[in-house]
């Protein structure tokens, strides 16, 4: 089946069919009709051009006889690969010619076939381009969303320091850098900065590969940044291409650089300088091109100076540096994050909070934020989760340097916000709570947070909680 389902309906996928053979074109146009495709037929190049730029579609596969009697079909698609990217070609040919084989393999084309050719093969093969057309266009429209989605403005702020951070990645958005480090408290945004950066410049369509040094254990980080042959340890049955050279032509993303093994930096730094390295157990090398963004919570200078960093690396990673203020240093970026976040939230969880009291606004601006903007959306996310009508909640708040925090002497509770407790939890903990303050009665814990006793009885059976038939 070779439909396409979009919200608007069902709609078949177009296939060209470039064939001057009268018999055998429309035999294959029948054929493949049979199986759902649009089809296209034409006779010559002219032909084919002026479907093309008529009906203004992009067809998903191009069938083409290589010799047609205007011209060669290669050249044919090397005149029209750039206006159509995500566009599969198979080539028939009456003769085999190595020439023209190698030419259509250099220039993309997904196959070729010499006729006369078996229709169940030559369908399997056009099966297959189609898979190959419909990645290709799904990684386009990824890519697209992500264009849209981390532009300069997703870097939301009012403040001096965010404007000039702003300012920083627009040029840096225009320039080819080779390598560059990002530094700033946990949660003050790097991999934002990092998604602006890739997405903004001139790699924005090839790769963007994030590694989190911290989070792999030292004995399988080398093997997931430089891949491995089939047998180099124990458990490698097959060659993995590792995160540097799944980034080629795009960019990495080296979280917590300052987390890596001493040997594993000289080794990253060979081939940071020659963009070329061997895969563990490989007597070869690959060679890349990527671009490469490291980021750190910690002074890396002072770690160069403590012996924990290689001096040489640190040069060779901070051609250019970047430093994300954290959110106590721009407290005025408040005033245009939490509507943002809030309405995120109102999305996410059906909730539609649309007023934040003043009261509110002075518990945000009168606390250090810790955790940065990370803990600033976490705590926007739970309140607005726990919210029962239209009025952002400040009972939910909960800041630890804050006079006002409820707690169990004045009709508060106390929820940490170590992680130590998911949002499910923290839900199941407050239901738990009205709950022992309503002597289990349904209806009390309803009137405690503000919910309907259906919501209740609902949450109440979803975590198997105990309460009271009423």
């Amino acid at each position: 089946m070779c439909d396409t389902y979009f919200t608007g309906g069902l709609v078949k996928d177009t296939l060209l069919i470039i064939e001057d053979e009268a018999l055998l074109g429309n035999e294959l146009a029948r054929f493949f009709r049979k199986q759902h495709w649009d089809v296209s037929l034409a006779t010559d190049i002219k032909s084919a051009r002026q479907l093309l730029s008529e009906h203004d579609t992009e067809p998903l596969v191009i069938l083409s006889d290589m010799s047609l009697p205007d011209g060669n079909a290669l050249d044919f698609l090397e005149q029209t690969r750039n206006s159509l990217p995500h566009c599969e070609w198979i080539f028939l040919t009456g003769y085999g010619s190595v020439t023209d084989s190698v030419r259509a393999l250099r220039l993309g084309a997904y196959d070729f076939i010499e006729k006369p050719c078996e229709l169940d093969r030559l369908h399997m093969l056009v099966e297959g381009a189609a898979r190959s057309a419909r990645a290709q266009r799904r990684l386009q429209q990824e890519t697209s969303q992500h264009f849209n989605r981390y532009t300069i403005e997703a870097l939301v702020g009012r403040s001096q320091k965010t404007q000039s951070l702003r300012d920083m990645l627009k040029q840096l958005a225009n320039v080819p850098f080779s390598s560059l480090v990002i530094s700033g408290e946990t949660g003050t945004g790097k991999g934002l900065v990092t998604r602006i950066l890739h997405y903004s410049g001139s790699r924005a369509s090839k790769p963007l590969v994030e590694l989190n040094c911290a989070a792999i254990p030292k004995d399988l980080l080398e093997s997931e940044l430089f891949g491995y042959e089939a047998g180099a340890f124990t458990g490698a049955k097959k060659r993995h291409r590792g995160l540097l050279e799944q980034a080629d032509t795009g960019t990495i993303f080296l979280d917590e650089i300052g987390e890596l093994d001493l040997d594993l930096q000289g080794k990253l730094l060979k081939a940071v300088e020659e963009l070329r390295f061997r895969r563990l157990g490989s007597e070869s090398t690959v060679e890349v091109d990527v671009q490469i963004i490291a980021a750190t919570n910690r002074d890396l200078l002072q770690k160069v100076k403590s012996g924990e960093f290689r001096q040489d690396l640190y040069h060779r990673l901070s051609v250019l540096n970047i430093h994300i203020p954290p959110l106590r240093e721009r407290l005025e970026d408040l005033r245009d994050l939490v509507p943002q976040f809030v309405a995120d939230c109102n999305i996410k969880s059906g909730k539609h909070i649309k007023t934040i009291p003043e009261s509110v606004w002075e518990q945000l601006e009168t606390y250090d934020w810790p955790g940065n903007i990370r803990e600033l959306h976490n705590i926007i996310e739970r309140c607005v989760l726990l919210s029962g009508n239209e009025i952002f909640p400040a009972q939910w708040l909960q800041l630890p340097n804050n006079s006002e925090i409820p707690t169990a002497e004045n009709n508060g509770m106390f929820i940490p916000l170590d992680g130590s407790l998911s949002l499910q939890d923290m839900e199941k903990v407050i239901i738990q709570e009205a709950l022992n303050r309503a002597n289990n009665n349904v209806t009390g814990a309803a009137r405690l947070l503000r919910a309907t006793r259906e919501t209740m009885r609902y949450r109440v059976q979803k975590y198997h909680l105990k309460y009271d038939q009423d």
